[in-house]
């Protein structure tokens, strides 16, 4: 029943780089973060456990694989220099097929443990995603308004989706690789030690090589891609901005200076673009150029070694796929460096959410409601509908109070009208009826019962809410209407929208109840979307009803018929209407006039404009305008 808009300014952000160098967010708290995302994966550390025994099998297998596939080299060349001196038996082609069925069993067993790990991986990063999607939606229905008014939507739907899913490729594929990075460069070394000590030596000089020009071209890409990042988004924010509001843009001849800030915007990530992405691209090149310098090196004294002190051809030629094998697992470990940084990252803003305060608990001993005529008790009650409120001091912050010693008294079925200038506090007020904030002093009245004792759900079930700005989902009319209640038949549907003065206009678009609205609700008119949420409202049957200018973006015409309609919903019902147009709630029983969060004064239409006070010159100031 309710509806809120948010109407904060939307942070615009890019999205976060992900090139293998790239400049990634780096976490606050990278050891807090990372034991908290460890914890989620405790229920599978089994499974994570096999993981990495069968990645660390798979890359064991793969690296004995060119040795192995050495010795039949070594047979094959001693077999043909046994065949030109005519000394041997010849090609030994019964060993080399033994040797290559044992490769190719190597490679079998290697595959299959790779593709085991890489389910049962994908199946843990998919189930910890999972939960953590599942607390995240848990928390979003615990968390306060206040949350939501200080946040903006982009930044709650980033941790949700853009966060969630970088954790959950990450965990995929980080994890395994690794594992897979560290396996290889260990075994890599000791199987190149157990072929030659010197040739070994000379290709452990690449690594430190490497490292210094990793490290050296990070550092000076590092700030290029951070501008990169942040001239995406400024380039993402401007062209979302200009598109939103387009009409806008054009009824103000505004095209040629969005294109001039489109322009140097965009100039600007050209420039922090190619520099970063060049930096990057040279890095292969310059790891190919040190390896292959480390290469000549292994050939120049492998071939020394072969000559003179007899080292097989079968060994020096693994051997050379060892050293073409080297650098391959010290880039990734440099890539996956920035993957976990980024991984950690997100997780903190995740668990970030997870941890944010969540709405005061409720009561011991909640007063719930009685849906039957008569309590049963002290703590299951039948509502009437009184509201007083004694004494109300409330801030949204505690430093700014905005209402101050706010005390008015509500009789059941009373018709109550709270009117004053902007920001005088009237929105602020329903709020705190319906507790979506909490009052800093004082208390709010129920039928003499604090609304604090109440549980949440059941203290807003007492009420319906039409605002100004309307709030549809992207659904049929008729599921729309039904958001109020939905254990209501399709004739209360119908019935709620004939009261509403909206059955009529309904059955004329296509489909009818069952017409799909978009996203955006906007295949409808402004007047009909008011019209459909009266009706919601209408359907609901509340005890206590609140209309927040909801007659605001309808023609004359309908506002009275939505008025009659009104004063049936209204009958026996209490009623807060906040109202600028003053003409519309002349017949309310009694007119709080709001200023500066203080209720200035209050009593009826004829009682207020005898008094010739605030309430006087609030309405007479919209005939004057009228009239002039």
């Amino acid at each position: 029943m309710s509806e809120k808009v948010n109407n904060s300014p939307q942070k615009h952000r890019g999205p976060m780089g992900r090139g293998p160098m790239g400049a990634v967010e780096k976490p606050k708290n990278f050891k807090g973060s990372t034991k908290k995302l460890l914890k989620y994966m405790c229920k599978y550390k089994g499974r994570v456990l096999l993981v990495i025994i069968f990645a660390i099998c798979s890359t064991i297998f793969n690296i004995v694989g060119p040795k192995i596939l050495g010795n039949a080299t070594t047979i094959l060349a001693n077999g043909l220099m046994s065949s030109f001196t005519g000394s041997g038996e010849g090609i030994d082609f019964i060993g080399i097929g033994n040797i290559i069925l044992w490769l190719i069993g190597l490679y079998i067993v290697s595959a299959l443990f790779s593709y085991i790990q890489g389910f049962i991986m994908t199946d843990v990063s998919m189930k910890v995603t999972y939960n953590l999607r599942k607390d995240i939606s848990k928390k979003l229905n615990k968390l306060p308004l206040k949350y939501f008014d200080g946040t903006t939507n982009g930044e709650v739907l980033s941790r949700i989706t853009n966060d969630i899913d970088t954790l959950s490729q990450s965990l995929n594929q980080s994890l395994t690789q690794i594992i897979t990075s560290v396996t290889s460069l260990i075994g890599i070394v000791i199987m190149m030690f157990s072929i030659n000590f010197y040739m070994t030596l000379i290709t452990l000089c690449i690594a430190p090589i490497s490292f210094i020009f990793i490290i050296a071209i990070i550092k000076k890409s590092q700030k290029h891609f951070k501008n990169q990042q942040e001239y995406l988004g400024n380039v993402n924010g401007h062209v979302e901005e200009m598109y939103g509001g387009h009409t806008v843009v054009k009824a103000f001849c505004g095209e040629d200076e969005s294109l001039e800030t489109f322009n140097k915007y965009n100039d600007k990530l050209y420039e922090s673009a190619w520099k970063s992405q060049f930096l990057s691209g040279i890095m292969q090149p310059i790891m190919n150029f040190v390896s292959n310098i480390g290469y000549v090196g292994v050939c120049i004294l492998g071939g020394y070694l072969a000559v003179s002190q007899g080292l097989a051809v079968g060994d020096i030629q693994a051997f050379m796929q060892y050293v073409r094998q080297f650098t391959q697992p010290i880039m990734q470990i440099a890539n996956i460096s920035n993957v976990l940084q980024q991984t950690v990252a997100a997780s903190e803003r995740v668990f970030e959410f997870l941890e944010e305060d969540e709405e005061i608990p409720e009561s011991d001993h909640p007063i719930t409601i009685n849906e039957s005529d008569k309590p049963d008790s002290e703590l299951n009650v039948t509502i009437e509908g009184s509201v007083q409120f004694a004494h109300v001091h409330f801030g949204y912050t505690d430093d700014k109070i905005i209402i101050n010693d706010f005390s008015a008294i509500v009789e059941p079925g009373q018709k109550i009208a709270i009117v004053g200038p902007t920001g005088a506090g009237k929105t602020t007020m329903v709020k705190l009826l319906m507790r979506f904030y909490d009052v800093n002093e004082g208390a709010i009245l129920v039928d003499g019962y604090d609304i604090r004792d109440f549980k949440r759900n059941d203290l807003r079930s007492l009420f319906g809410m039409v605002l100004q700005d309307t709030w549809l989902y992207s659904g049929s009319i008729k599921d729309n209407i039904l958001y109020g209640n939905l254990k209501a038949s399709d004739e209360d549907v119908i019935k709620a929208a004939k009261a509403a003065q909206a059955d009529h206009f309904i059955r004329t678009l296509p489909g009818g109840y069952d017409m799909v609205l978009n996203e955006e609700a906007n295949n409808v008119s402004q007047g009909q979307k008011q019209l459909l949420t009266i009706a919601r409202a209408i359907l609901a049957d509340p005890k206590i009803l609140i209309l927040d200018e909801a007659t605001s973006s309808v023609d004359t015409r309908t506002e009275v018929l939505i008025q009659k309609a009104m004063d049936n919903l209204m009958k026996d019902r209490t009623s807060f209407i906040i109202a600028h147009r003053l003409s519309t709630i002349r017949d309310a029983d009694l007119i709080l006039v709001m200023n500066n969060g203080d209720i200035v004064e209050q009593g009826n239409h004829n009682e207020l404009m005898a008094k010739n006070g605030f309430y006087a010159n609030l309405y007479n100031s919209q005939f004057a305008g009228a009239t002039n």
